[in-house]
């Protein structure tokens, strides 16, 4: 199952009727727009989103029509749904709005989605949400949106205007983190680690600044965890993660991810792993290694080789392997191949991710598998579990391939 990111990554005015939730202003346009707020001495309150977003949609369909948050932002705010991309279905209104909706991308810097930019009444900018969430916590974050102490831009103009306080350089590390302005956060981060020494931030409150901060092997923040990787590890012991982990998920991101990138590229892993221990010796790279082997060869269709790959993995693997990642691979066996040997394996890794408990989608993997490997009257009994625990909007699915399984019928195309 999936769950719901209130986040997409890449780039009009929709009019919306609603009864109770947020008020959206229609057959508009911006100057229009800041004259009502400054007439009415009210923020603007604007829903960047595009009509491929799913947690955009999320937001429009349960969040803004809700009562509360139609009472917070109709009394606070003059609202704007600003639609950022272009399709063949949009609407004159919505055509009207296409070059004032590059403007904002390009002079406000709209590169995620849902954003959600908010101006004062004189119309300038000094707030920005990126991602969406729930109507109590969503609220919450747009009332920082009305204080100048919490205000996005207005921190920024501070951080620029005091250059020797560590205390606005804290704050705007943490707030550029929250609106995923990776390019702030870094400088702030940097001058924090440069005001106070890096030693002083080796602290239960500045370690997550560390880490969020540690972005790439050249940051600030990477070359104070490398370099005092005991006292971090100390500082994460009750986190469930390791300095290693972080330091080898830097590194992978680098050196790693982009070989996997190009699909053409033939990689030598011996190599690769080889070129980083010499280059990087204290970190071990052997868990991001396998991990990036099992994607290289299920990209490749290389089904003995990725069979190998994933039993290296757990086998290298320090920490137990999610259920969802077990099922994951044992399903992308199921449906490629047709291997004893890699059937066997599978079995091995689905049977090991029901051990948490009979999640329904679990056992169908481990059935279908059974299936596929001969053993139809186990498969049947594992399918029957499968039914049994489901939920009523996938029992029809289970339901149907148990139905071929007691046929004979194929359950793989």
């Amino acid at each position: 199952m999936k769950k719901f990111l209130f986040i997409c990554f890449i780039f009009p005015l929709l009019s919306v009727a609603q009864e109770k939730g947020i008020a959206f202003e229609h057959d508009s346009n911006w100057d229009k727009v800041k004259a009502k707020a400054k007439a009415e001495n009210k923020h603007i309150f604007v829903d960047c989103f595009t009509t491929w977003c799913g947690p955009c949609k999320y937001m429009s369909a349960n969040i803004f029509p809700q009562e509360k948050v139609g009472d917070f932002f109709n009394a606070n705010f003059v609202n704007l749904k600003l639609q950022m991309d272009e399709t063949k279905e949009d609407s004159e209104e919505v055509k009207s709005w296409y070059a004032e909706a590059k403007r904002f991308a390009t002079d406000y810097t709209v590169r995620a989605y849902p954003t959600f930019l908010i101006f004062n009444p004189d119309g300038e900018l000094v707030h920005r949400i990126v991602g969406g969430g729930e109507a109590d916590a969503f609220i919450e974050r747009a009332q920082a949106g009305l204080d100048p102490e919490q205000q996005y831009e207005t921190l920024v103009k501070k951080f620029e205007a005091h250059p020797n306080d560590a205390d606005i350089a804290k704050k705007t590390a943490s707030v550029a983190s929250a609106a995923y302005d990776e390019a702030l956060g870094q400088r702030a981060i940097e001058r924090y680690i440069s005001l106070k020494g890096a030693e002083k931030l080796l602290n239960a409150e500045d370690i997550n600044l560390l880490i969020d901060g540690a972005t790439s092997s050249n940051s600030a923040s990477y070359a104070v965890l490398r370099d005092n990787r005991e006292k971090v590890d100390e500082l994460l012991a009750e986190k469930g993660f390791t300095i290693n982990d972080i330091l080898s998920s830097v590194l992978s991101r680098e050196l790693i991810m982009p070989s996997l990138r190009e699909k053409d590229k033939e990689i030598d892993f011996a190599a690769l792993k080889q070129r980083i221990e010499k280059e990087h010796p204290y970190v071990d790279m052997a868990a991001s290694i396998t991990r990036a082997k099992t994607q290289y060869y299920l990209t490749k269709k290389n089904w003995p080789a990725f069979k190998d790959a994933v039993n290296e993995f757990i086998a290298n693997s320090k920490n137990p392997v999610a259920p969802m990642s077990l099922n994951n691979f044992a399903w992308s066996i199921f449906e490629n191949c047709d291997d004893a040997a890699c059937l066997q394996a599978a079995l091995t890794w689905s049977k090991q991710s029901l051990e948490g408990g009979e999640n329904p989608m679990y056992l169908d993997t481990y059935a279908n598998l059974l299936y596929k490997s001969g053993d139809k009257e186990n498969a049947i009994k594992w399918q029957e579990k499968a039914v049994e625990n489901a939920q009523e909007a996938d029992r029809e699915n289970y339901l149907a391939t148990l139905d071929k399984m007691k046929k004979g019928e194929p359950t793989w195309d």
